[in-house]
Order: structure tokens, then C-alpha cells, then sequence
């Protein structure tokens, strides 16, 4: 007996052993995404502020001004990714300033300063004033304190629009004519930036999208059997890891800045003779940058909120929020989750507008909302991680605390920042032509909403950009706003598609909908809605939060932002029955009964990824 008592229970046993390893496997594979998701994200935010900064008056007072920049929109992410992923949709997205805060910030700085080029993407907008009356303020800190201004209010508008329910309520509107078009255009609009970047030197941004399709696609099965894989909705686990697709972007990513690194230690030429203004915004940034600098609100200088910030903030908002809908849905779709509940939604929107209130008080010159790219990543390499993108977040929050570390991201070369663009927004593309499948694509009035509405978006844009006279209203506010909107693809292909979806008739077969069943709780009917149990279970708040709420979640704007008590018995009737089995509620959209759409036929579920939430 004693000596039975002397050894601890189960100390070697295989089961534990095995147990332990497991666990240290799922947080080595955690990190490792978390390194492929900041890589993507570091694209991303060194393209936003590649593009933003020749647009502003002057160059910046000191030269280690934009390794704080980026520090500074480093630590906003992970702050906003820290709350998405906890308190806001729960989904494992990225934060980053998408293009939807960019086009809006180009605008205003073209009318702070009329004479810097605002050349976005190829578009010839240089030298001249979009809207009438410019003025050139000459300070480069004042026009980035107006930017900042604009990111604030939009801040503010995102966050009065999910507390209010708009954004659960037009995400429930939205058909599948809606978002083809709108995921469509979402990976179009990013085209021109992709070819912008990657003629900086085009034998390595095809090196790296080549390596990237190679292993993604042609290699996507060569497994190595080190390390377990946990299949969260299935209840699995699979003892070998698809390597090379799950780490499809980091793999070229890191090989060709190695590539790229060994040819200039070699003095041998790879970049192009052209320097763009871009890269000359970068020169000696981060020569003097201090290792340490904790951000805090007014550190830089406080947001200007002027009316013409205010005009433009409302453009940020209303784009960022339909970018951010359809970054929701592409999430959902690629990761085959259970479909996404109004009040998530909501929950989400809150959280990037809290995100972006605090990247304007921190001075960034852009807000947070969800990353497109790095959805698409986690499509393109299957493997979707709640726990590797909080990883991702803290990494972020690190690299924000230190401008020299920052930095260090000026150095990848500009044609790394192209291919990523290329292998990851091709994923957005091809999401939206796939919800095609849903709608009967031959009938004319389908062909006219898709065909006008992504025409326009790429058309109109081109139109001011090109236009000889600016536009005038007779108001400047008034003529940023409008411009700030319709030079968003995003914004005017969502805009033209919703109007236009719901106000031609159509019979729902045509549209994609199917007719909707009333669901009313009963106790035998707990099986015939295991989707919506689902869902509640995957989106619901922590459970230290849900202890903190009010048992009945129906004064405003709880109501908004918890589930509501039908989909909480629906939770308890799911988890009563227990554990889905393998393959079930893993298809990309919801059951017939649920009241949602239904694909004609349904693809195999090998060819399918799953969401691995190993968190």
C-alpha cells in the first residue's frame, strides 16, 4: 500500500506521455502560424503606410518617425485582435488597416496637400486636387493629427453600429447575390497594389508565388508525421501534419527574404532601377529609433477632428463595415464554421470599432478591421486557429512596444509584400464566384446585379481618379465624403448589389433563398436545429464574461450583442445530445431546416477544410 502511495498516479504511463506531447505539438503548430499569420499581417500594415506617406505634405519631421508609426499600428492590432478573438465575433481574425482606411486617408491628405502625388496603385490622381478649394498645410504632424482625427470618428461610428444591431441585421440580409459580387471585388480592388508592389522586382514576387502554389496545391498532401493534429468540430485527431500546405505562406515568405538577403550580401543586382517614392519613404527610418517606447493616448499628438475629418471618418466607417461583413462571412465559409449569428456579428463590428478609437488616439494613421489576406491564408493552408492568432496579437503587441523592432519590417523587400498579395486575395476571388452556385447565374436579372455592380465598382474609382475637374458640391466636407465613398470598390459594389437585390423581383429559387421555416422551441424538435446549437456554442462569450451579464439579455443593447433565448436552448438541446460526429455540421452552409441556403450539390467533405481550434 505504501509504496503504491509513494508513486504518483499514472507517473510513465504512455497515456500521459502521450497526452504531453500532444499538447506541446498543438502549441509548437500554434506559434508557427502565429509567425505565418504576422507575416502576412506585416505585409499588409508595411503596404498601407508604403502608399499612405508620400501623400502627405512633407517628409516627417525625424527620421525614426515611421519606424513609430508602425509600432504604433502594431500594438493597436494586437490589442483589436486580442478583443475580436475574445470578446468580439470569436472568429480567428487578424486586425490590420485594410484599403478601406486607406483610399478614404489618401483623399483627405490629397486635399491637405494638393501638390504630393497620391499615384495609388498605377491610378493617375498625381498633381492634381480631387475636391476644390485645396490648401496646403504644410506641416506633415497636422495632417497626420486630421488622419488620425477621421480614424477616431470611424471608430466611433463602427462601434454605435454594432451596439445598435445594423450590422447583424444587413448581414442577415445578405443573400448569396450579395456576396459573390462583394467577395468578388473585395480580392479584384487589390490587383493593382499586387502589380504596383511586384514590378519592383518580378523574379521574386513570382518565386514566391510559385513556391506558394507548389506547395498548396500540388504538395498539399505530403504529410510528416511529428506532430498531432486536433480536428476541433470533428472530434479527431490526425497523427501527421499536412507541412507544407499548413505553412504554404510562411515557407516562401521566409525563403525568398532569405534569397533575397543572400543576393545583396553578393552585391548581385535583383531589384529594379526604378526607386518609387515608396521605397524612398523608408530610408534611413529606423537609424535612430529607440528599442523601447510603450504607446499611449496623446504620446504623439492628440486627434484634430475638423468637419472635413468628420466626413471622411464617415466614409472609413461605412467601407471598413462592409469590408469587415464580408471578412466575417469569407472566414465562416473557408473554415467551414457554423454560420454566423446576428448578435457575433455585432460583437465583431464593436471590437474593431473599439480597435480603431484607439489606434486614433494612439496617432496611427489607419484603424483596425478585419484582415482579408490573412482569411484568405488560413484558406489557402486549411488550417484555421483561434490560439495562434491571440499568439499572433502578443507578437504584435511586442514588436509595438519597440519602433527598433518595427523597423526591422522596412526591410523586407517590396516584391515579398506583391506575392503575398497575389497567392492570398486569388482566395477571395474564388470564395465569391463559388456562392454563384447557390442562385440560378442564368436567369438575366441575376446577370445584370452581378455584371453592373462589379463594373461599376471598378469603373467608377477610375473615373474621379482620372477626372480633369474635381468634384464640387459647394461644400468641402460634403465633396470628401462622397468622394471618400465612391472611390471604395468595396463600398459601391456592396451599395449597388444589396439595393438592387432587393428591389428587382425575383422568386427565391432565382435569388438563392429558400423559403423560410418558422422555428418554434419544442422539446423533440432539439434535432432538426443542431446547426444553431452549434453556432451558439461556437460564438458565445467566454464563460467568466457570461457570469458578468444579466440572465435576460433583452434591454438594450445586450440584445444586440448576446444570443437571444432561443438559441440558448438550442445550445442546451446540442449539448445535450452531445459531441456532433465526424463530418457533422462541418458543410460550408446550414441545413435546409435552418431556412438558409442550399447548394445544389455539396462537395465532398476530403476537399473541404476544417476550423482546427486547438483554443
Amino acid at each position: 500500500m505504501n509504496g503504491g502511495r509513494g508513486r504518483a498516479p499514472g507517473a510513465g504511463s504512455p497515456m500521459l506521455t502521450s497526452c504531453s506531447s500532444q499538447k506541446m505539438c498543438s502549441w509548437m503548430m500554434s506559434c508557427c502560424l502565429a509567425l505565418q499569420h504576422l507575416a502576412v499581417q506585416t505585409s499588409l500594415l508595411c503596404i498601407f503606410h508604403l502608399l499612405l506617406l508620400p501623400t502627405l505634405p512633407q517628409e516627417p519631421p525625424h527620421a525614426h518617425t515611421t519606424s513609430k508609426l508602425l509600432a504604433r499600428s502594431l500594438f493597436a492590432c494586437g490589442i483589436s485582435t486580442v478583443l475580436q478573438t475574445t470578446l468580439g465575433s470569436r472568429l480567428p481574425l487578424v486586425q490590420i488597416p485594410s484599403f478601406e482606411y486607406l483610399v478614404p486617408a489618401m483623399v483627405l491628405s490629397s486635399h491637405l496637400s494638393p501638390g504630393a502625388s497620391t499615384d495609388r496603385n498605377g491610378t493617375a490622381m498625381a498633381s492634381t486636387c480631387l475636391v476644390p478649394h485645396c490648401r496646403d498645410t504644410g506641416s506633415w504632424a497636422d495632417s497626420l493629427q486630421e488622419v488620425s482625427g477621421a480614424v477616431l470618428i470611424s471608430g466611433l461610428i463602427q462601434l454605435a453600429l454594432g451596439v445598435s444591431g445594423v450590422c447583424g441585421w444587413a448581414a442577415r440580409h445578405c443573400g448569396p447575390m450579395v456576396l459573390a459580387p462583394s467577395l468578388s471585388i473585395i480580392g479584384l480592388s487589390a490587383y493593382k497594389e499586387a502589380a504596383f508592389f511586384c514590378s519592383t522586382s518580378w523574379g521574386v514576387a513570382l518565386l514566391l508565388v510559385l513556391l506558394a502554389v507548389t506547395f498548396s496545391q500540388h504538395l498539399r498532401s505530403c504529410r510528416l508525421p511529428f506532430c498531432a493534429w486536433p480536428h476541433a468540430w470533428e472530434g479527431t485527431t490526425e497523427y501527421s501534419a499536412p507541412t507544407l500546405r499548413t505553412f504554404s505562406v510562411l515557407l516562401p515568405f521566409g525563403g525568398v527574404c532569405i534569397v533575397c538577403a543572400i543576393l545583396s550580401y553578393f552585391h548581385v543586382p535583383w531589384e529594379s532601377l526604378d526607386v518609387t517614392m515608396a521605397q524612398l519613404s523608408w530610408d534611413n527610418s529606423t537609424s535612430n529609433a529607440p528599442w523601447i517606447h510603450i504607446p499611449y493616448a496623446g504620446a504623439w499628438r492628440w486627434p484634430l477632428l475638423t468637419p472635413r475629418a468628420l466626413a471622411v471618418g464617415i466614409a472609413m466607417a461605412m467601407g471598413c463595415s462592409m469590408n469587415s461583413v464580408g471578412c466575417y462571412v469569407l472566414c465562416r465559409r473557408l473554415l467551414r464554421a457554423p454560420r454566423l449569428p446576428p448578435h457575433a456579428c455585432n460583437r465583431g463590428l464593436c471590437m474593431e470599432g473599439l480597435g480603431s478609437l484607439l489606434a486614433g488616439l494612439l496617432g496611427s494613421a489607419g484603424g483596425t478591421a478585419s484582415s482579408i489576406a490573412n482569411t484568405c491564408a488560413a484558406g489557402l493552408t486549411q488550417a484555421g486557429s483561434r490560439r495562434s492568432v491571440q499568439v499572433s496579437a502578443l507578437l504584435c503587441m511586442v514588436l509595438g512596444l519597440s519602433p527598433r523592432l518595427a523597423g526591422l519590417l522596412t526591410h523586407v523587400p517590396l516584391a515579398v509584400h506583391g506575392g503575398v498579395l497575389c497567392v492570398t486575395y486569388a482566395v477571395a476571388v474564388g470564395t465569391g464566384i463559388s456562392y454563384f452556385q447557390y442562385t440560378y447565374i442564368d436567369s438575366g436579372r441575376n446577370i445584370f446585379i452581378v455584371g453592373f455592380a462589379m463594373f461599376m465598382a471598378l469603373l467608377v474609382p477610375r473615373w474621379f481618379g482620372t477626372a480633369l475637374a474635381p468634384l464640387a458640391t459647394g461644400w468641402v466636407p460634403l465633396d470628401l465624403l462622397f468622394l471618400s465613398l465612391l472611390m471604395v470598390p468595396v463600398f459601391l459594389t456592396g451599395f449597388l448589389s444589396f439595393f438592387l437585390e432587393n428591389t428587382v423581383s425575383g422568386t427565391l429559387e432565382e435569388r438563392g433563398l429558400l423559403p423560410e421555416q418558422p422555428w418554434k422551441a419544442r422539446a423533440g424538435d432539439c434535432h432538426l436545429h443542431g446547426e444553431r446549437g452549434k453556432a451558439s456554442q461556437a460564438y458565445k462569450l467566454p464563460a467568466g464574461l457570461r457570469r458578468l451579464l444579466p440572465s435576460s439579455c433583452k434591454a438594450f443593447p445586450c440584445c444586440f450583442l448576446c444570443p437571444g433565448s432561443e438559441e440558448e436552448e438550442e445550445g442546451s438541446c446540442a449539448t445535450e445530445e452531445g459531441t456532433a460526429g465526424p463530418g457533422e455540421g462541418t458543410h460550408l452552409l446550414p441545413k435546409p431546416s435552418s431556412g438558409e441556403l442550399q447548394p445544389a450539390t455539396r462537395p465532398s467533405q476530403t476537399d473541404m477544410p476544417a476550423w482546427h481550434t486547438v483554443a
